[in-house]
C-alpha cells in the first residue's frame, strides 16, 4: 500500500511511517525506487539490517517490503514487466557492497502480496515457516548462517470488568499503521469500558519480549489484520465484547 497514495484510506495511517523512517534512515535502511521515463514512481523495495526485523541472524539484511504498482487506478498497472526482479537485484547488489552475507525475505504461502513462491523464483530458499508466513534467504557466502523467525512469546491478557484492546505497532508498514489508528479510534468510542494499550515494537527489547511486531488483540484474541479490517469492523468486534461486560 506504500505507493497507493490515491486511496483515501491511506490518510488513516497517520505519521507512523514518517517517524519510523526518521529513526531508521541512519541505521542502515535501504530503499530502491522504480521510476518511469515520465517520473512516475511504480515500484519500491525496502530493506534493513536483520537486527531491525522480525528475524534473527548474523550479518544479513531483511526485505521488509517489495511492491510494484498493480492497479489501473493511480499510475496504472506495472506488474509483470520485470520491475520486481530488477528491484530485488538492485537490493542484492547494494547489501553485497555493504559486506552482508545474504539477503532475507518474508513471504506468504498463499497467493496474495509478498508471495513466497515469487521469492523462490528469484533464487531464495525457505529456511523457516510459521503458519502461512515463510522466511526465505539468498546467502552470498559459504559461511553465512541461516536466519530464524522470532516467534510470539506471549499475548495480552484480559482485564477484569473491561474490554482490552491492545495494538502492537512497529511503524514500517502503512497498512498495519492504518489498523492501529482505526483500533485506537474505535476503542475511544466506548469510554472507560474499553482500555486501549499501545505497544511500540520499534523498541527492540519490547519486540523481543513479546515476539510480535504488528498485531491487534481484543480481550486477548488476535484479530486478523491482513487485509486491514475496516474501522466499522473493528468497532463491531469491540462492541460485541462490551455487551458481554457485567
Amino acid at each position: 500500500m506504500c505507493l497507493e497514495d490515491w486511496i483515501d484510506e491511506m490518510k488513516e495511517a497517520g505519521d507512523h511511517k514518517e517517524l519510523w523512517y526518521n529513526k531508521m534512515k541512519d541505521k542502515g535502511l535501504g530503499v530502491k525506487i522504480a521510476v518511469t521515463e515520465d517520473d512516475k514512481v511504480v515500484g519500491m523495495i525496502q530493506y534493513v539490517p536483520l537486527e531491525y526485523s522480525t528475524a534473527e541472524g548474523d550479518n544479513l539484511y531483511f526485505i521488509n517490503c517489495i511492491w510494484v504498482h498493480g492497479y489501473k487506478e493511480g499510475v496504472g498497472n506495472f506488474q509483470k514487466k520485470g520491475i520486481g526482479k530488477r528491484l530485488i537485484k538492485a537490493a542484492e547488489e547494494d547489501v553485497r557492497s555493504k559486506g552482508a552475507k545474504g539477503l532475507v525475505a518474508w513471504g506468504l504461502s498463499i497467493p496474495v502480496f509478498m508471495r513466497a513462491s515469487w521469492f523462490k523464483k528469484q533464487g531464495y530458499v525457505k529456511v523457516d515457516k510459521q503458519s502461512i508466513s515463510v522466511l526465505l534467504w539468498k546467502p552470498f557466502s559459504n559461511d553465512a548462517i541461516p536466519p530464524k523467525m522470532i516467534r510470539q512469546k506471549k499475548k495480552p491478557k484480559e482485564i477484569p470488568g473491561k474490554v482490552s484492546v491492545t495494538a502492537f505497532i512497529n511503524g514500517w508498514c502503512p497498512a498495519q499503521n492504518m489498523v492501529f489508528e482505526r483500533a485506537k479510534r474505535a476503542a475511544s468510542e466506548f469510554g472507560d469500558k474499553v482500555i486501549f494499550t499501545e505497544i511500540d515494537t520499534f523498541n527492540r527489547e519490547t519486540f523481543l519480549e513479546w515476539g510480535i511486531a504488528d498485531a491487534l488483540f481484543i480481550d486477548g484474541k488476535e484479530i486478523r489484520t491482513g487485509p486491514p479490517p475496516s474501522y466499522e469492523d473493528i468497532k463491531k468486534k469491540i462492541a460485541k465484547r462490551v455487551k458481554k461486560l457485567k
